[in-house]
């Protein structure tokens, strides 16, 4: 009797302490959501439109990113007067560089499987549950010289994102994803498993109520391919602009 009654009280341990890692979790979540702006504003998040400059090879680059909610991403650039693009839908993905390539590349599905998280605007944390994602705490870790909270976010298609939250600020300083490498030139967007993309967010700013990073840089690692990074400087954000139809075609 007694060491049924000591299995009892272990199970109901591992099952309190599983639920306070949930809760702990979701507290997390719920004070990032807040330092962002708070539910109702994200939840506003219909479209944003951000300009900026890219340093590259010794280069300026013109970087614009217009995205609508679930529905497009498309980042289009200027360097040394060739204009490109990176382009998801919710249908397809396209790719234009033009150093490489003569015409836009349609990339495979698993590419567009792996990059529709980009029309997520306000991010794989924000009702990460009704988007049939889960979310685990991984522990304390470290981002930009700050002590921050490691999130694994697992979206419904299966895609693992690593979330840095600072624990003073609840911010998000950096992101991180397997996959994120292209492998062969022309555009063709073949995905590298091997290589990890790393996005750091910096210099956090209020754009009509909600904190968005005004400073982005990029760095893939592993993969045994270039460690293609930079950073990018916003200086231009608009929350909800109308979007041209235009930009939903690979041109």
């Amino acid at each position: 009797m007694k060491t049924i009654v000591l299995l009892g009280l272990f199970v109901l341990f591992l099952t309190s302490i599983q639920m306070v890692g949930a809760q702990t979790v979701d507290d997390i979540i719920d004070k990032h959501i807040a330092a962002r702006g708070g539910k109702e504003k994200l939840a506003s998040l219909k479209s944003i439109y951000m300009e900026g400059m890219r340093e590259m090879m010794g280069n300026e680059v013109v970087i614009k990113i217009t995205k609508e909610q679930d529905k497009l991403s498309r980042t289009d650039f200027e360097m040394g007067g060739n204009n490109g693009f990176m382009l998801v839908t919710d249908k397809e993905a396209w790719s234009f560089i033009p150093m490489r390539s003569p015409s836009p590349t349609k990339l495979p599905d698993e590419a567009l499987a792996n990059m529709q998280t980009e029309t997520d605007i306000a991010g794989p944390l924000f009702n990460y549950a009704d988007k049939g994602s889960k979310a685990e705490l991984l522990g304390k870790d470290s981002a930009q010289g700050a002590t921050c909270y490691k999130l694994k976010v697992t979206t419904k298609a299966g895609r693992e994102i690593n979330c840095w939250i600072d624990a003073s600020t609840y911010l998000l300083l950096q992101t991180s994803t397997k996959g994120g490498g292209m492998m062969g030139g022309g555009g063709g967007g073949r995905r590298n498993p091997d290589a990890e993309l790393f996005t750091i967010y910096k210099d956090y700013k209020a754009v009509d109520g909600i904190m968005i990073a005004h400073t982005i840089e990029t760095k893939v690692t592993g993969g045994n391919g270039p460690g293609g990074g930079g950073g990018t400087t916003f200086d231009v954000v608009k929350i909800n602009p109308a979007i041209d139809a235009k930009a939903y075609k690979p041109e």
